[in-house]
């Protein structure tokens, strides 16, 4: 299956039903068709057959020790948001290394859940409410030291308990492709920032006013039609929810769209 349709219907379906792993392999596929997602699989599954602690400590000294830390000097380089680059390099940023300690502790048995901390991805122990891990940095962290972690990377937000709550497989997905979004802006990058818009909205949680982001970046790639398809998209939910003034914005988008193809 087209790697994009595979990640739509695996977003799509029971929350508790959606590999992490695969979906954010699917992720790099949509960037590069080449990548064979069951190898990237199969070497997560050796990562984690190498393990010899199962607990949250051990997971997370393990994947440490297998080399895997934050990319400190080429941070936004988009390879440590894709997993088979962050498997492959052992570098990658907060969210992609987390999914790798997260996957390692399903495969041993250890629960490791995802903390959407903002600023800074991090995760907890399954089991216990006050274990919790940065594998940027390698180190395991309390309450205390989530909060302290939070005024370096955040020092504009006052730290709130709630920070700490676990989000599940396609909050996580939504936030990795969140950060690609903000990297081939910056980049330029328009074919890759369309790729990255049309998976994340995919995703049932994700605002579905971002199709006008969409309808932009595929104006300005000269793909009117397709952009003006966005933008009807947009207007029929916007009708189901009552939205007049969005419906019309986005059917005039539609129409002015369409006129450039004559």
């Amino acid at each position: 299956m087209d790697p994009q349709a595979r990640f739509a219907q695996l977003v799509r379906g029971p929350e508790g039903s959606i590999g992490l792993d695969e979906v954010a392999l699917l992720v790099a596929a949509t960037a590069e068709p080449a990548i064979d997602v069951n190898h990237w699989l199969a070497v997560l599954d050796d990562l984690a057959a190498r393990c010899d602690e199962q607990t949250f400590t051990g997971v997370v000294q393990h994947v440490a020790r297998e080399g895997f830390r934050g990319d400190q000097s080429e941070y936004y380089d988009p390879r440590n948001s894709y997993l088979n680059h962050v498997l492959d390099r052992r570098l990658g940023i907060p969210i992609t290394l987390s999914i790798v300690t997260i996957e390692v502790g399903r495969r041993v048995g250890v629960p490791i859940v995802g903390i959407g901390m903002p600023g800074h991805f991090v995760v907890r122990d399954g089991r216990d409410d006050d274990a919790f891990a940065d594998p940027f940095n390698g180190v395991v962290l309390d309450r205390g030291g989530c909060a302290r972690l939070m005024s370096v990377v955040q020092p504009e937000l006052a730290f709130d308990d709630g920070y700490l709550a676990p989000v599940g497989p396609r909050a996580i997905v939504a936030r990795l492709l969140a950060n690609l979004k903000g990297i081939h802006t910056a980049q330029r990058d328009r074919a890759a920032l369309i790729s990255v818009l049309q998976l994340r909205l995919a995703i049932p949680e994700v605002p579905p006013e971002e199709r006008r982001e969409l309808a932009s970046a595929l104006a300005a790639d000269g793909q009117f039609l397709e952009a003006a398809t966005a933008l009807d998209e947009l207007a029929a939910i916007a009708r189901d929810r009552g939205a007049g003034a969005l419906v019309e914005e986005s059917e005039l988008g539609a129409v002015r769209l369409r006129a450039r193809l004559n």
